[in-house]
């Protein structure tokens, strides 16, 4: 196998014109040189040089060996160099895929954080709820996920979770490297003027008799679940992904809804009051990324500025 360190004594051989003035500018011995030489010819299977007189000269094989080394040594100059800016943070990327309400409160500090303290690596940002996100992840589509789990609910049917969703309570596979961000506490929503609007809290099955309006698939899921352990099932009349529609919705004296925490920091609720739900309901937000990404320079730069987030 031809090796990078003969090809560079090789053009320095050539260039010199001898074993010793090679040695000289490579800071080594003739010896040392002349066995680098004898285990290149080996590898390439042919003479690569020639002595004519004082001077070495390049066989034919040589001069193409040599003609080839140029681009060679220098495609892996700027490959090190690439390599060693990345380990240093002052190159690389981080794709980053989020869930909505994770979008609008913790990633616009640490992206801003990253960029500020490393502008040289290039951030980007995409919106998926899990188990989407998990899946862009595991195919390689992004570098870390932002994504959320809710507890499972004692007594729920393991059967109701739809085919290709992540169970609760893991990933699905043992393939991911978790880093726990915060736990968000579910509030609920209801319009002002609402029986429970001036409560500090209520309890879940006060709220059997209402109309509902429902998030996302896993958080629809998860509510119906709640409901039944508390001995009702929840009437969903309207159902959107949009957090500020669910406030619009419940603004309107349409219904009552759970939402996360994390959600209502970035919506601004016309018309409705918040409250304390009990038991309390609550989902852990994590930070993912797979086992060979968790030491890539930039990928841990930018767990860390999202665990800063989150401790805020």
């Amino acid at each position: 196998m031809i090796e990078a360190r003969h090809l560079r004594v090789l053009r320095a051989v050539a260039a010199s014109g001898s074993f010793s003035a090679a040695a000289r500018e490579l800071g080594c011995t003739q010896p040392a040189v002349s066995q680098q030489m004898k285990a290149l010819e080996q590898s390439a299977g042919t003479p690569l040089l020639v002595r004519a007189g004082r001077e070495m000269r390049l066989t034919q094989a040589g001069e193409a060996l040599v003609r080839h080394a140029v681009g060679i040594l220098a495609g892996l100059t700027a490959a090190e160099e690439e390599v060693a800016a990345i380990a240093g943070l002052r190159a690389g990327r981080v794709r980053l895929v989020s869930f909505p309400s994770g979008s609008s409160t913790l990633v616009p500090t640490a992206l801003a954080e990253m960029r500020a303290a490393h502008p040289g690596i290039q951030v980007s940002l995409v919106e998926a709820e899990p188990p989407r996100s998990v899946e862009m992840l595991r195919a390689g589509d992004c570098e870390i996920a932002l994504a959320f789990r809710y507890p499972r609910v004692r007594g729920a049917d393991p059967a109701a979770v739809p085919v290709g969703a992540v169970p609760e309570g893991h990933w699905g596979r043992d393939d991911v490297v978790v880093r726990p961000l915060l736990t968000d506490r579910l509030v609920g929503v209801v319009p002002e003027g609402h029986a429970f609007a001036g409560a500090d809290r209520v309890r879940i099955e006060e709220l059997a008799g209402e109309s509902w309006i429902a998030g996302c698939p896993r958080c629809r899921r998860h509510l119906v679940e709640v409901c039944e352990s508390a001995g009702f099932t929840p009437r969903i009349d309207f159902a959107t992904d949009d957090y500020p529609a669910v406030i619009g919705l419940v603004g309107a004296g349409l219904g009552v809804a759970v939402l996360p925490a994390l959600a209502l920091e970035s919506v601004r609720g016309k018309g409705v009051v918040t409250v304390e739900v009990e038991p309390a309901v609550e989902r852990e937000v994590v930070a993912l990324t797979l086992p060979d990404l968790a030491h890539v320079p930039a990928v841990e730069a930018m767990l860390e500025r999202l665990a800063l987030a989150a401790d805020r």
